[in-house]
């Protein structure tokens, strides 16, 4: 595992100013011409004809800005001729806002003076000239004293008539009050501009004074336009009067976006510090009016000045957090002396400040004892991160001008934004990229642009291009520009291009999104507009966090007005992309050959074809075409838009109910990190240091100063543990995380669904593990077949998966191995399932297909081969018969004679699913219904007829599978039933014990009779009454079994297979790990290449052979509830769990206790079992025994080293116990450890160890549902397996599954099937139990099984029940009667024989035929009840484990 570079919060700390050798940048361009150089401090209105004089050192407007005469009281008859003056000066505070008020009719705006009067002391209502009209007065605002040299102020004014065709300037700010209020004459309006008038101002190229670190990094070099963007207007030399106040410092953001997309925030402060005016030349000292221009003399009463900057640079948009940090750098500058040097802080925020992470969310970082910061974890969104503010958005511009500016951007429109503040032009820049999501805007794109770049807003492409508006004074902007200005909040269009309007947009998302952003802006001004009550101070902080946590919702909300608008404009697009099916043609990339653009555009409404139009021609829409088509680090965010698209309801006129996105407080965990000051140094003898640092201005940094990381296991801490590097498809993104979670909670509420949502988290857990497992394989095209084979069937049996990621890894292994075709046939799958894939998903198909080396195009070689191939093998078979007839003919034997009968086959081990050889294949197997729990009539031979001779085995065809719903409440009711002589449980696996000739009465035992009197009694022909329980017990029972086993079978009935529920594992202790599987049987009888095989060999044993195990496993989930001390099996475990992926927890289904169930696990080390001296290898069988195999079990008794079909019970191994997990929350652990460790742990031994949780549950359901892997042979490189010189190659493990207890209560009672194994002198696999009590003896075990047979369950539960009331009988059992039953039929019977599905039906029916047994007491109760219907759905889903 490779370690990554964690998250840094602050890549480098710039400062820029006035370097040596900067260009000045007003002389080598044409600049408008010169601003003013004092702002407006005073207005005027003056009579003409009443004799009234322009005031001294007052400008009169006599002409409006296209030249036409101008006069305030134009339209009335009689009128005095009135105009406006204004003054300009910095004797006083400048005026910053203009405005008309009408009286009686306007409420005096607070802060406004009204000018009511001439300076001559006539009234200056505008409209004078007739009584009757509306009193007009000019307002105006005055800024607050002191002026500074900086402060923003009105600096011109002028009159515009729109009835000449003139317009509102550009930067002006427009009254829209008319001046003339009479019927007569044109309208009139005053017009203002706002901006900084300075004058005496040199302006300069920024350049680059310091930085830290001094050596770029690899991944992220210092660009060298950082300087320009710290200064945007550049470094300037001011000069100022002598006692001018100094300006605040003014923060600012801007946005670097490198060549591959990626952003890069810097957040910087500008100030002014004095600058010397020895380093002036001569010609820059007569410009900054130093110097009198006739003699040369210094000007007194006048500083000099300089503009710096101080910058941040980082991944993140942390502005709040970096405008904290630089605000305290820059007073730290300017304040002291300090004991600490500048440098100290500075290194140590960048160095020991780390970055928020899930496990430590806030970062608080104490700066100085009066200096703090709250560094706290971005938000988790799906979105992509930004620095957008839509807030900020809508108070400069409103609802209108927003949605005006989404189709400016939709349609890539050249748009300038620009403001006197240049904090606003970044979130408001952010803001309109934001708001096209899921669009990427392509072009051009700076937020805050500086001077030097100036040149960009001539590019014939569209641009966003963000600047400060004094850029106007200075130069010519371009026509062809649409500009946007903040401060006024007004868009300027020029003639040569013209917006699309708002109504071209989608009619009802356009209006939703309209009356959205009207709500919010009205929720955002009563925000800003409360009044500010005097509090106690504890309630200071608390109001500040919930208006932080307001406004945090109400830029949700905004931000998902615009997520609904574009899901609704942009709905139905995936079903017209064009996935690649044939080999690709190398213009396969192109937006024509990837989107049905016509399709498109034709499914829109003809009213909005124009938009539409434009919007799929523009490098926008090209883009995200591409972006959905294929594999791209945008997925997690396009997908994310997809389940928004299928949320929103194009036709509603209201926002839906749901939320489009939901709020996650990054500031809900518990753990704060707390970040101490820099250490001050120790003086001598203990003494404070003496303060010794004091800056004039801010400093040059010094390296020397710089320290070092103090603490670096502090970021340690706060970091998460290193990405490995891993393929990104098996990882699921957050929205499919969340939609699996939504799907669990409602299947958890109806049984069938949650077992099937259950049993899709099993196989997604085996599609992770896919990769390794395909890693490992010899033949990598024969394990995608297989997987892809498992798809299939998983679609055949509606397997309900929680997310595509199964498709999603399958396609991206076949472009990793080269295999596009396969690819396809994938694509084709999920079409079929009714998967529409999402762009994840999308995306790896067509890499997969784009980057894979196709066949070639003519198969004509293949076709020729595989001819001769059928051509060869037939003549094969045609000699075939001709050779067994001249071996006959050299053997001496007559023409006509029959062919011998076949030997009956030795015991052999079993290896394959059906529990035959590998050597022989079986008989062909027959359809038949399964419908009933009865039990097989043995199969008779007519009186003097031969025994019936076993027919040749022939192989076996594919298995058949019914419908999903059948009578019996299983997934098929058709079975298999192979015919011939294959010796079942019982004699065959039809057969009961006495199913052959000689079986008759003279050779029977006492069991032997008992089980022909069950199988006379069960059989559906005739059903004797039951003979007495207490028969006294025969003689010489074995030997008689034993030589009835020695003679030919006969064949099975149609009885026998009508009890067969499925074809199942026909041995419950196999060579081989017998798992049962699942009831939605994914594999074929056959034993093929293809689909999930039932012989879990390879993933078991390692590989095939004969060869004996290294080790054995036994698993169990019977685990014991911690309240009523029940045994609560696998099926209601399932049952138990809930849908929280977090959730280790189950219920008991009798005390509805929660608890955490375990895996038992018991290891056994079988190289070093000591065999018996002269004990030959055990002959294999064709079919391992089954408990119901009386005779071939009693015969196998003196055996040595077998007992009921497996090796002789060695000693106890190693036994542990880990907890038991439900498969939603073993995905989510084990994506986690593929993300955090890298999926080749998967691979290795050390997975045993470092995560046995993990690796027994995978391994448990990995074998419960027969998918290969190759997990068991990671034992014997574990600690579980002593080192052994023999590689570990030549060993196999076997597994096996049980059902019951791995360990048994010495103290408790043995359950009624070990008592029935004992009774029938079968060693049980589990011996420490305690004696049975006296009512429990053989005669009750065979009245049980006689009223079962019968169909009288309510008998046997009615004297189950009242059989612990004797005397004797032990303490009260933790078995239900349910499982006693179950089992005990089970182990009587056989699996094969026992249809479980129907034995939980007929037991629920006859639970309420006992007699009061449910309802005379609680406890009565719980021992009687059944399994709930979840625990049937689960049973049902995944199958029972095959052993007891």
């Amino acid at each position: 595992m490779s370690d990554e570079k964690p998250p840094q919060l602050v890549d480098y700390f710039v400062v820029a100013g006035l370097a040596e050798g900067s260009r000045a940048l007003e002389e080598e361009q044409q600049p408008r011409p010169a601003r003013p150089g004092e702002p407006i401090t005073d207005v005027a209105v003056i009579i003409r004809s009443q004799g009234e004089e322009v005031p001294q050192g007052f400008t009169c407007i006599e002409t409006s800005t296209s030249g036409h005469p101008v006069d305030l009281n134009a339209g009335l008859l009689n009128n005095p001729q009135m105009f406006l003056c204004y003054k300009r000066g910095r004797d006083k505070p400048p005026l910053i806002e203009l405005g008309v008020h009408y009286e009686g009719k306007d409420r005096p705006k607070p802060g406004y003076q009204i000018l009511d009067t001439t300076p001559y002391s006539r009234s200056a209502n505008l409209a004078s000239g007739s009584p009757g009209h509306q009193r007009t007065f000019l307002t105006f605002r005055r800024a607050a004293e002191p002026p500074g040299h900086h402060t923003l102020g009105v600096t011109d004014i002028c009159l515009v008539m729109p009835s000449k065709g003139e317009s509102t300037p550009l930067t002006f700010c427009r009254v829209d009050k008319n001046l003339n209020t009479s019927m007569w004459g044109p309208a009139l309006f005053l017009c203002y501009k706002i901006a900084v008038a300075k004058d005496n101002t040199l302006v300069y190229e920024a350049g680059l004074l310091s930085r830290y670190p001094e050596q770029d990094s690899e991944s992220f070099p210092l660009p060298e336009s950082v300087p320009v963007f710290c200064l945007p207007m550049g470094a300037t030399i001011e000069s100022w009067p002598v006692g001018t106040k100094y300006p605040l410092p003014v923060f600012s953001t801007f946005v670097l976006t490198g060549a591959s997309g990626d952003k890069v925030y810097g957040a910087a402060i500008q100030f002014h510090e004095a600058f010397p005016r020895e380093r002036l030349s001569e010609a820059q000292a007569l410009r900054l009016g130093l110097l009198s221009v006739v003699d040369r003399r210094p000007v007194p009463g006048r500083s000099l000045h300089t503009r710096k900057s101080i910058c941040v640079l980082s991944h993140w948009p942390f502005f709040d957090v970096f405008r904290k940090f630089l605000m305290f750098i820059y007073r730290y500058s300017i304040s002291g002396p300090h004991v600490l040097p500048l440098e100290t802080h500075i290194s140590h925020f960048m160095h020991n400040v780390p970055f928020p992470s899930p496990q430590r969310p806030r970062i608080l970082v104490q700066m100085s004892p009066y200096d703090s910061l709250l560094l706290c974890r971005p938000v988790s969104s799906p979105l992509p991160l930004s620095g957008a503010s839509f807030l900020t958005l809508l108070q400069n511009l409103g609802p209108d001008n927003a949605v005006a500016l989404l189709v400016a951007v939709l349609t890539e429109q050249k748009l300038l934004i620009h403001s006197l503040r240049p904090d606003v032009l970044t979130s408001v820049g952010e803001a309109l990229v934001a708001m096209i999501f899921p669009l990427r805007w392509q072009c051009p794109y700076i937020p805050l642009c500086p001077l030097a770049l100036a040149d960009v807003l001539c590019a014939p492409v569209p641009f966003i291009v963000g600047i400060h508006s004094s850029y106007f004074d200075l130069y010519e902007p371009p026509r062809d520009v649409i500009f946007v200005d903040l401060d006024t909040n007004t868009i300027f269009q020029s003639e040569e291009r013209k917006l699309l309007s708002p109504r071209a947009l989608p009619r009802r998302p356009c209006k939703v999104l309209l009356a959205s952003l009207h709500s919010l802006s009205q929720q955002l001004d009563e925000l800003l507009s409360a009044p500010g009550e005097e509090e106690p101070p504890e309630l200071v902080l608390s109001d500040a966090e919930a208006a932080g946590a307001r406004r945090a919702q109400l830029e949700l909300e905004a931000r998902a007005a615009f997520l609904r608008f574009m899901a609704c404009a942009l709905r139905g697009y995936r079903s017209f992309l064009r996935p690649i099916a044939p080999a690709p043609a190398p213009a396969g990339r192109d937006a024509g050959s990837l989107f049905a653009l016509q399709g498109f555009l034709r499914s829109r409404e003809r009213a909005y074809q124009r938009f539409y139009g434009q919007l799929l021609r523009t490098q926008l829409f090209t883009q995200f075409i591409e972006d959905c088509s294929f594999a791209s680090d945008r997925e997690p965010c396009l997908e994310f838009f997809d389940t928004c698209v299928d949320k929103v309801q194009v036709d509603l006129e209201k926002p839906e109910d749901t939320p489009l996105m939901e709020l996650d407080d990054p500031r809900g965990g518990e753990h704060t990190v707390f970040i101490t000051p820099p250490e001050q140094p120790a003086g001598p003898d203990g003494a404070e240091p003496p303060a010794r640092y004091r800056y004039d201005g801010f400093p040059t940094l010094r390296p020397e100063l710089l320290e070092p990381p103090r603490d670096p296991l502090v970021a340690q801490l706060c970091q998460a543990r290193s990405s490995a590097p891993s393929s990104p498809a098996p990882r699921r993104t957050k929205q499919e995380m969340k939609v699996a979670q939504r799907v669990a909670q409602k299947s958890s509420a109806v049984p069938e669904l949650w077992a099937r949502c259950l049993l899709g988290h099993c196989y997604g857990l085996w599609f992770l593990y896919l990769p390794t497992h395909v890693r490992a394989a010899p033949a990598k095209l024969r394990a995608l077949q297989l997987a892809y084979d498992v798809l299939r069937k998983m679609e055949q049996h509606k397997v309900v998966l929680p997310d595509e990621v199964c498709y999603r890894i399958l396609m991206q292994l076949c472009g990793q191995y080269g295999e596009p075709v396969l690819s396809v046939r994938v694509l084709l799958e999920m079409k079929r399932a009714g998967i529409v894939p999402n762009t994840v998903t999308y995306g790896y198909y067509n890499k997969a297909v784009l980057e894979s080396k196709w066949p070639a195009g003519t198969q004509g070689g293949r076709l020729r081969w595989a001819k001769l191939r059928n051509v060869v093998l037939g003549a094969a078979q045609f000699r075939q018969p001709l050779r067994q007839r001249q071996r006959r003919r050299a053997s001496g034997d007559p023409p006509g004679a029959p062919a011998p009968p076949a030997p009956r086959p030795p015991l052999q081990r079993q290896t394959t699913w059906a529990g035959r050889s590998l050597r022989e294949p079986g008989p062909a197997p027959r359809l038949v219904k399964s419908g009933s729990l009865s039990f097989p009539s043995p199969a008779r031979a007519g009186p003097g007829e031969p025994p019936v001779p076993p027919a040749t085995p022939s192989p076996p065809p594919p298995r058949a599978r019914g419908p999903p719903g059948s009578a019996d409440g299983s997934l098929s009711d058709i079975a298999t039933d192979d015919s011939g002589c294959d010796e079942g449980p019982g004699g065959g696996p039809g057969g009961g014990p006495g199913g052959g000739p000689g079986g008759g009465p003279g050779a029977a035992t006492p069991r032997r009779g008992l089980a022909a009197k069950l199988q006379q009694l069960l059989s559906p022909g005739k059903r004797p009454p039951p003979a007495p329980l207490g028969a006294p017990p025969g003689g010489g029972g074995a030997p008689g079994l034993r030589a009835a086993g020695r003679r030919p079978l006969l064949t099975r009935s149609l009885a026998e297979s009508l009890l067969r529920p499925r074809q199942r594992p026909e041995s419950t202790a196999s060579e081989s790990s017998v798992s049962l599987g699942s009831e939605l049987d994914l594999s074929d009888a056959s034993g093929g290449s293809g689909g999930a095989p039932k012989s879990t060999e390879p993933c078991t044993e390692g590989g095939a052979g004969t060869e004996p195990p290294a080790l054995e496993v036994l698993l169990s989930s019977c685990s014991r509830c911690p309240g009523c001390a029940a045994l609560v099996f696998d099926e209601e475990l399932m049952a138990g769990w809930t849908s929280d992926d977090s959730n280790l927890n189950t219920s008991c289904p009798f005390c509805c206790r929660c608890f955490v169930p375990f895996l038992s696990i018991e290891i056994r080390d079988l190289r070093r079992a000591p065999s018996p001296p002269g004990a030959g290898p055990v002959p294999p069988s064709p079919r391992g025994p089954v408990l119901s195999d009386r005779r071939r079990c009693l015969e196998l008794d003196g055996t040595p080293g077998l007992c009921n079909g497996c090796g002789e019970t060695p000693p106890p191994g190693e036994r542990v116990a880990f907890a038991y997990l439900s498969p939603l929350v073993l995905r989510k652990e084990l994506e986690s450890l593929v993300e955090n460790e890298g999926a080749e742990l998967l691979a290795r031994p050390e997975l045993v160890d470092s995560h046995p949780i993990i690796f027994w549950n995978l391994l448990w359901y990995f074998q419960r549902l027969a998918l290969p892997s190759s997990l068991p042979l990671l034992l014997l490189g574990s600690q579980h397996a002593p080192r052994d010189p023999q590689p570990p190659e030549a060993w196999r493990v076997r597994v096996r599954l049980l059902w019951d207890v791995l360990s048994p209560d010495p103290e408790s009672c043995p359950p009624l099937y070990v008592l029935w194994r004992l009774h029938s002198a079968v060693p049980p696999r589990l011996q420490p139990w305690a004696p049975p009590a006296p009512p429990v003896s053989l005669a009750l075990l065979e009245a049980l099984l006689a009223h079962v047979g019968l169909n009288e369950v309510h008998k046997a539960i009615a004297l189950l029940l009242e059989t612990p009331a004797a005397p004797a009988a032990p303490r009260a059992p933790h078995r239900s009667i349910y499982r006693e039953l179950l089992f005990l039929t089970l182990a009587a019977l056989g699996r094969e024989h026992t249809d479980i599905a129907a034995f939980d039906r007929r037991y629920r029916a006859a639970l309420g035929r006992v007699p009061g047994a449910p309802g005379r007491d609680e406890q009565r109760r719980r021992r009687a009840q059944p399994p709930s219907a979840k625990a049937s759905e689960c049973r049902r889903a995944f199958g029972a484990p095959p052993e007891c």
